[in-house]
């Protein structure tokens, strides 16, 4: 009996030792991956003219199931200076490192707000990346009338009122987001925000693309952005390129891919 007693409380004693070996492990475990999530980047998304957060709204559960904070900004969109603004308040709010992401427009605002010592990378989606000095008008113009890449058709005929520009429910249907379903596309008009001519006009004064590594998403048949101009920007600005069978919205129409190249850009050294 006594034996019986010693040996049982043996078995217990063991039992015990073995679950807080396990719950020990585990806490060990759990403290690893808080570390390790800590250690992510957060991605901050930045919308193109034309469009708000809700442009990324494919993409982000991509990357939270991955593990990633993020923020998609909410430009004004009435000019650079208030853009870049937005997207620093984002920024600001970061603890870590940040990748910056922006489609169109989004990377006239992310090459001169990328500028901040929490950007580890930059990535383009479907987007401008100016020089110094350099506009979106600027380069509309070199690549049309100097580099005599054909014109695509999205921006043909805007409707612009008190300086804001908005395109047509139509246009949006059949050049800016022709691979989408219709009813998304209409959408998608819908709330389109209305975007100031200077943002068009204003000069990039500091690319950040010249200090941090960069990289592009090339929209094949872009109708907003000559496909050619966002290779050659690739190109220029030495980025890790991937092209994708994608409309202007390439976040939309193809989001694991567009999700995957953030992801490549995340993996910080």
């Amino acid at each position: 009996m006594k034996t019986n007693i010693t040996s049982a409380v043996s078995i217990t004693g063991i039992a015990s030792i073995i679950c807080l070996s396990l719950l020990s492990a585990k806490n060990d475990i759990e403290k690893a991956r808080v570390v390790h999530d800590a250690e992510k980047p957060t991605i901050v998304l930045v919308h193109g003219a034309f469009a708000d957060g809700s442009s990324w709204n494919k993409v982000i559960p991509i990357l939270q199931k991955k593990g990633y904070k993020t923020i998609a900004v909410q430009n004004p969109l009435t000019s650079l200076k208030d853009d870049v603004a937005f997207t620093e308040r984002a920024i600001a709010e970061v603890t870590g490192k940040v990748i910056l992401v922006g489609h169109s427009y989004g990377g006239v605002v992310i090459t001169q707000a990328g500028n901040n010592e929490k950007v580890a990378a930059l990535v383009y989606v479907a987007a401008y990346a100016p020089d110094e000095g350099q506009s979106i008008e600027d380069i509309e113009k070199d690549a049309h009338d100097v580099k005599k890449i054909p014109a695509v058709p999205g921006l043909a005929d805007p409707i612009i009122a008190d300086g804001f520009i908005r395109l047509k429910d139509d246009a949006v249907v059949k050049y800016f987001a022709q691979d989408l379903p219709e009813q998304e596309a209409r959408l998608i008009a819908a709330g389109q925000g209305r975007f100031h001519i200077s943002c068009i006009q204003t000069k990039v004064t500091n690319p950040a693309w010249k200090n941090k590594p960069s990289y592009f998403a090339v929209a094949e048949n872009d109708h907003i952005i000559a496909p050619e101009i966002e290779r050659q920007a690739a190109k220029k600005i030495g980025s890790t390129t991937i092209s994708v069978p994608s409309s202007h919205v390439a976040m939309l129409a193809q989001p694991q891919k567009i999700a995957d190249l953030i992801l490549q850009a995340a993996v910080v050294k």
